[in-house]
C-alpha cells in the first residue's frame, strides 16, 4: 500500500463528503477509492470513516487522523517543490478561506483574475462563517476580519475599517420607540446573526469610561445567514447588527438606516494569513503577491463607502 496516496484519498474523501466525489476529483473509480480507504484503515487498525451509500462521517479517531494527514501532505508538497527547484513556477492547488460575503463579492473576482494569469494553478475557495484552523484544515491562505490572536502564521494587513453597525428599516422605526442609546435596544425586536452574538452586543465605552457597554437581550429572530438577517431587517422585522459592507447597498437605497453610530466599537482590521511554511511555496507566494494589493485597494474603496453611510 502507498500510504501517502492512501492519505491523499482519505483527505479528499473527507473534503468531498463522499466516495463518489473523491473518485471524480482524483479521476479514479469508486472501487479504487474504497479499496485505498480500506487498506489505510487496516494499516492504522481503527475505523476512520462511517460510510453510507450517500455520505461519509468521520469517526473520533478519523477526526484526529485527518488533521495529521493534512499536515503530512502539506509538508511533502513543500519538500517536493524545494527538491525539484520549482520555486519560480507556480503550480498545483491552493486552498483559500474567507467569510462568505467578503469571499463572494471581493475575493472571488480577484481569484478569477489570478487563475487567468496562472493556468497551472487551481484554487479551492472555502467561504465559511466560522474560525478556520489553517494547518489542521489544510488552508493555504485565509482572509480574516478582526484582531488576530498571537500565532506563528504570517499576516499581511490589508484593511482596517470594517464597522459593526446596528440597522433597521425606516418603516419599522416609525412605529417603535426611539433608539438613542444602546440600552434602548431592549425595547425592540432584535434579529441576531450567530457570529455577532446571540444574547448580547458590545458597544464603545461611555464618555469617561474605558469599559465597553454590553447590551443583553433575548432575540426575536436567530439566523446564521448574513443575507437573511439583512433582508429581514429591510422587511421591517426588527433591528440587526452586521458589518458595514453587509448592509451598504440597503443603506444607500434607503431600505435600512444605521443607528447608534456614535456608540460603535472601533473598526476591525482585515488580514491575509498563511502558515509559516506555506509562504515560500511558489503557488502561495504568487497568490499573495497578486491578491494582497488588489484586496487592499478594494477594501479601501469599501471602507470609504462605509464611512459615508449614514
Amino acid at each position: 500500500m502507498d500510504r501517502i496516496d492512501a492519505m491523499k484519498v482519505f483527505v479528499t474523501a473527507v473534503e468531498e463528503g463522499s466516495l463518489a466525489g473523491a473518485a471524480r476529483r482524483l479521476k479514479r473509480s469508486p472501487t479504487a477509492i474504497s479499496r485505498a480507504l480500506g487498506l489505510l484503515e487496516q494499516h492504522v487498525g481503527v475505523e476512520l470513516l462511517h460510510r453510507t451509500t450517500r455520505s461519509l462521517k468521520l469517526s473520533e479517531a478519523g477526526q484526529r487522523y485527518v488533521e495529521a494527514c493534512r499536515r503530512v501532505l502539506v509538508d511533502l508538497e513543500e519538500a517536493d517543490m524545494i527538491a525539484g527547484a520549482e520555486r519560480s513556477s507556480p503550480r498545483g492547488t491552493i486552498t483559500v478561506s474567507a467569510p462568505p460575503i467578503l469571499g463572494e463579492e471581493v475575493l472571488r473576482p480577484i481569484i478569477d483574475s489570478f487563475l487567468r494569469e496562472h493556468p497551472s494553478v487551481s484554487v479551492r475557495l472555502l467561504m465559511l462563517d466560522r474560525f478556520v484552523n489553517l494547518v489542521d484544515e489544510g488552508v493555504d491562505v485565509a482572509l480574516r476580519i478582526g484582531t488576530l490572536a498571537d500565532s506563528t502564521h504570517i499576516s499581511i494587513r490589508i484593511g482596517g475599517d470594517v464597522r459593526r453597525v446596528v440597522v433597521a428599516a425606516p418603516g419599522y422605526l416609525e412605529s417603535k420607540a426611539a433608539i438613542e442609546e444602546p440600552s434602548d435596544l431592549s425595547k425592540h425586536d432584535l434579529i441576531a446573526f450567530t457570529n455577532f452574538g446571540l444574547e448580547s452586543w458590545a458597544f464603545a465605552p461611555s464618555k469617561g469610561s474605558s469599559i465597553p457597554r454590553t447590551v443583553h437581550f433575548s432575540p426575536r429572530y436567530l439566523v446564521n445567514s448574513v443575507r437573511a438577517a439583512a433582508a429581514s431587517a429591510a422587511d421591517g422585522m426588527g433591528v440587526t447588527r452586521l458589518y458595514s459592507y453587509h448592509v451598504a447597498e440597503y443603506v444607500r437605497d434607503g431600505r435600512l438606516k444605521i443607528l447608534l453610530q456614535d456608540d460603535e466599537p472601533p473598526p476591525l482590521p482585515v488580514h491575509v494569513l498563511t502558515p509559516q511554511g506555506r509562504a515560500a511555496v511558489p503557488k502561495v507566494r504568487a497568490f499573495l503577491d497578486f491578491a494582497a494589493q488588489r484586496l487592499r485597494s478594494e477594501l479601501g474603496r469599501i471602507a470609504a463607502e462605509a464611512g459615508s453611510l449614514e
